[in-house]
């Protein structure tokens, strides 16, 4: 069982980066998937989520309007696609999954399994 987290690297503010998260060894169908960040010296942040059951995408004030979710059931890959980024996004981004069969961003969630984390620097 597996998470493997990628996409991250440097850019400069207002571009544009996709982060994917490819699992294997279990399905990401009907569960949800959360995005979390940690910056230097600071704590893990809850970025966003998407749970697949209700079709329900959920996002962190700071993220709203400029980070999406999207699902590629067929790929078992969950991408977060972030735009007008911000040198405050700079952190290491990480992907996790609560593999109970219909869990959804509006209940409670275990995040079970983490990826490794890629880091997204945003800088001039």
């Amino acid at each position: 069982v597996q998470l493997q987290a990628s996409g991250g690297g440097l850019v400069q503010p207002g571009e544009s980066l996709r982060l994917s998260c490819v699992a294997s060894g279990f399905t990401l169908d009907y569960i949800a998937i959360g995005w979390f960040r940690q910056a230097p010296g600071k704590g893990r942040e809850r970025v966003s989520c998407i749970s697949d059951s209700d079709g329900f995408s959920w996002y962190a004030t700071s993220v709203k309007g400029r980070f999406t979710n999207a699902r590629d059931n067929d790929k078992n890959t969950v991408f977060l696609e972030m735009n007008s980024l911000k040198p405050e996004d700079t952190a290491v981004y990480y992907c996790a999954a609560d593999p109970t069969y219909g869990s959804s961003c509006y209940g409670t969630l275990s995040y079970d399994y983490w990826g490794q984390g890629t880091l997204v620097t945003v800088s001039s």
